[in-house]
């Protein structure tokens, strides 16, 4: 099927959403349209990235990272001032439903009568919303392959044969970001659990913003789930579910050329109301796409920074540890204005 029917059928079919409650437009965020396996299989047919920088490539869509864009990207920095887009971790059991604490030993070493210096030991399972991280294209398969057809049988307990993080790491990311502050824009404290993003609202912010995403852009979606936190506490998202994007937003991913997608949640709306999926959206953006993801970012700071300066774009900076064969790393991305 041609990628630009698809991408018509998806915003004129799938992404049609009821109103809110409140007599809110019908672009607004909503409850997430339900998608067959098999329209499932067709979209992720559809906008395969495989092959498209070579057989052998791991980047994935980090190509659109070009050195034209690096140089632009650099030029939107005009204030130097920096903010960090990670989460503080938390070492409290039972802090984050969707995550493990992370474990932290810190160990003082005698090295003379008037010396001693102090290491650390940390253990964590990163992946989840509770610990800021990145998704190397190893995290998610389809029908047993990964991005560009590796195959999954290169998984193995010591690490993955292809597409582990050591190859985002060796020149990191370098690039402009667009933040969706979609609360701010819906005037909302935040998302309620389970409304999914669309097509149609994002071309509807591109509108009334001005902003155009494009070739080598991190997209930057905040839903306001850290608020929520602060202000009612945290909840299991695999209980009573999350806001985020709906599946059929990867065929808009594949049309702009996106580098690299990151949330304060874990990116899928849920639940997905994709049959048989938890979370489609990794799968596709991943397994077909070739697109890195950001999990559990904070973005309230940044979204307060780029408020007040009038700004949706500013220079996004991140590089993990060169982890060989890893699925991800936690991670500190900074923005720049």
């Amino acid at each position: 099927m041609n990628f630009r029917i698809l991408v018509a059928i998806l915003c004129g079919s799938l992404l049609v959403v009821p109103v809110w409650a409140g007599g809110k437009a019908g672009w607004m965020p909503a409850e997430a349209k339900a998608m067959s396996k098999a329209e499932f299989d067709a979209l992720w047919k559809g906008i395969s990235n495989w092959g498209r920088w070579g057989k052998d490539d791991e980047l994935g869509a980090l190509n659109t990272i070009t050195p034209e864009i690096r140089a632009n990207a650099a030029k939107l920095v005009t204030d130097g001032v920096t903010v960090s887009l990670a989460r503080e971790v938390s070492k409290l059991k039972g802090a984050y439903p969707s995550n493990s604490p992370f474990d932290h030993k810190l160990m003082i070493h005698e090295l003379g009568p008037h010396q001693l210096a102090a290491t650390d030991r940390y253990a964590f399972d990163y992946h989840g919303e509770a610990l800021t991280h990145i998704d190397a294209l190893s995290h998610f398969a389809h029908k047993g392959f990964l991005y560009n057809g590796f195959p999954v049988s290169g998984l193995k307990p010591d690490g993955a044969d292809k597409l582990g993080i050591e190859n985002v790491a060796v020149n990191g990311i370098f690039t402009r970001a667009v933040l969706v502050d979609v609360p701010r824009f819906i005037k909302e404290k935040w998302m309620e659990p389970g409304q999914a993003l669309t097509i149609e609202f994002l071309k509807e912010w591109e509108k009334r913003t001005g902003v155009t995403v494009g070739p080598g852009d991190v997209l930057l979606i905040r839903t306001g789930r850290w608020a929520r936190v602060a202000e009612l506490g945290d909840w299991s998202v695999l209980a009573e579910g999350s806001a985020g994007v709906h599946a059929s937003v990867a065929a808009w991913v594949k049309e702009r050329d996106i580098a690299a997608v990151g949330s304060d949640g874990g990116s899928d709306v849920m639940p997905s109301n994709v049959e048989g999926l938890f979370t489609p959206f990794h799968e596709l953006v991943q397994a077909s796409l070739g697109v890195i993801l950001f999990d559990g970012l904070d973005l309230q700071t940044v979204a307060e920074e780029a408020a007040k300066r009038g700004r949706h774009t500013f220079l996004f900076v991140a590089s993990p540890i060169r982890v060989p064969g890893g699925t991800g790393a936690p991670i500190n991305p900074l923005a720049v204005f």
